[in-house]
């Protein structure tokens, strides 16, 4: 339990504190992060694989097409939601980032409930109304719905979705996700290194390692997410998760200095809310369910 809540705290303490990281690059576009953090975060799950002597195992693990078809769009959804996060982080909107983060649980139900046909408590639909309404006074404030923070929670979302009808291995998962896409970045990137519009030559040297190792930023928190997932209870978990988004939020306003007007705050209220209402049913319903099967047992 106690391995589990350190590595849990790690992983999403990593996440909330990626801002900070993706700043460091804040002179380069979007597009050109993105295909580094592609190319050097296969680079090093091919190391891993080749640590673990797992090569063998990485294309039988997507042997039937639906697998396939699982593995690709994973591949496609994270690298959309990679790239939101990191021109969003580089253009002042960690705010966004943070209520998208928030609402990727909710969002993740609502796809449950599309796609698997699983069934919801009222408490729990009376909560993604209460997420629903916190977007909407935002989307009132700002006079438009905020897309960031919808499509990082959507394309995150579709990512868990699509993540657990393949049931990867999270290792081999991540080697086929990133090496799907390694070869359109790689590309990507001598492009405009013969085009002459690359700005990675311009980077000082410590920059160029901290980019080298956006790979490992990647992947880490990824492992020690699994080894959290492993050791703890999907409530627990849940619960731990909030770090990302909060450690987030407060980088946004206290290091970043983005406004966070009465609005917002009203608008984040109803998401806490919400989050607080799904926690508690969820956790309600959890327990009956043990006690239930406790009782079966003991008859």
């Amino acid at each position: 339990m106690k391995q589990g809540i350190i590595f849990g705290i790690l992983s999403y303490l990593s996440w909330g504190l990626l801002p900070l990281y993706w700043r460091l690059f804040e002179t380069m576009p979007a597009w050109e992060i993105l295909s580094h953090r592609i190319v050097w975060s296969f680079v090093f799950v091919a190391v891993l694989v080749t640590v673990a002597k797992k090569w063998k195992q990485l294309k039988g693990v997507i042997s039937s097409k639906k697998s396939k078809a699982a593995v690709l769009l994973c591949s496609i959804f994270i690298s959309i939601n990679w790239f939101l996060f990191i021109w969003a982080v580089n253009n002042g909107h960690v705010i966004e980032t943070s209520l998208g983060y928030y609402m990727n649980p909710l969002i993740s139900v609502v796809f449950a409930v599309m796609f698997l046909k699983e069934r919801l408590g009222a408490g729990q639909w009376i909560a993604i109304g209460l997420a629903g309404a916190g977007v909407l006074i935002m989307a009132i404030q700002y006079g438009h719905i905020p897309w960031i923070a919808v499509f990082l929670a959507i394309s995150f979302a579709l990512y868990g979705l699509a993540k657990k009808i393949a049931n990867l291995d999270v290792l081999l998962g991540l080697t086929w996700e990133t090496l799907i896409v390694s070869p359109i970045a790689l590309l990507y990137l001598l492009f405009i290194q013969a085009q002459g519009t690359s700005t990675f030559s311009s980077l000082s040297g410590s920059s160029v390692i901290l980019l080298l190792l956006s790979g490992a930023a990647t992947a880490l928190p990824l492992f020690w997410f699994a080894q959290a997932a492993k050791r703890l209870p999907l409530s627990m978990v849940g619960f731990i998760q909030y770090i990302a988004p909060t450690t987030s939020l407060l980088l946004a306003i206290f290091v970043f200095h983005e406004p966070f007007t009465e609005g917002q705050l009203i608008s984040f209220s109803f998401i806490w809310g919400a989050l607080i209402l799904y926690s508690y049913v969820t956790f309600k319903k959890s327990k009956a369910a043990k006690q239930l099967q406790a009782a079966k047992v003991s008859m």
